[in-house]
């Protein structure tokens, strides 16, 4: 199989997406590593490590269960959606800056304060929204009948964003406001 420019850009595209994570999670210290590791929080960041290999080895596969014998428009619709979930992703990270923790781990810090600003301003969770984005436009751009599993893991990903959002309620008094005048995921959608 011959490597495309999309392959390329794609496996450009999440390498860029986790230095940027590792560098800001070393910026602000890791203090999940202070943090007794339950079982639970194993398992699931052993899933997230898996996903992530699983994804990169997908760039250099074969086509995994192909969605189309003429796929360039699916790839030009996953580039297009991969691009924006990327952007969205690390701006969202760049902007969270202290206030973030993976989302295996997730909890509340004593010093969390309520981040408003930027893609904030419209959604509360603009990290998980572009991440589901860039694995849906990668399973495209990829022409993978795999896309499907990211409505998997979107059912995961609600679940676990709206456990957070009760814990900032209870620890950021202003929190509760904030969810009032924004939409969970998407601007103007209150799913």
């Amino acid at each position: 199989m011959e490597i495309s420019w999309i392959r390329i850009y794609l496996l450009s595209g999440l390498l860029l997406h986790k230095a940027i994570w590792e560098f800001l999670k070393s910026c602000q210290g890791d203090p999940s590593a202070k943090q007794s590791w339950s079982a639970k929080v194993l398992v699931l960041s052993t899933v997230k490590i898996g996903i992530l290999f699983g994804i990169i080895a997908q760039t250099f596969l074969p086509v995994v269960l192909p969605i189309s014998d003429q796929p360039s428009g699916l790839a030009a619709a996953g580039v297009v959606f991969y691009t924006l979930g990327l952007t969205v992703a690390i701006a969202g990270r760049v902007q969270l800056g202290r206030n973030w923790t993976d989302i295996e781990k997730s909890y509340v810090k004593r010093e969390h304060q309520l981040v408003s600003h930027g893609l904030y301003r419209f959604v509360r969770h603009p990290i998980y929204t572009g991440d589901l984005l860039l694995l849906f436009g990668l399973e495209l751009a990829l022409n993978s009948w795999l896309v499907l599993g990211v409505a998997a893991l979107a059912v995961y990903v609600r679940r676990k964003a709206i456990h957070e959002e009760q814990k900032l309620t209870e620890a950021i008094p202003e929190y509760g406001g904030y969810c009032r005048r924004t939409t969970r995921f998407v601007p103007f959608l209150p799913v």
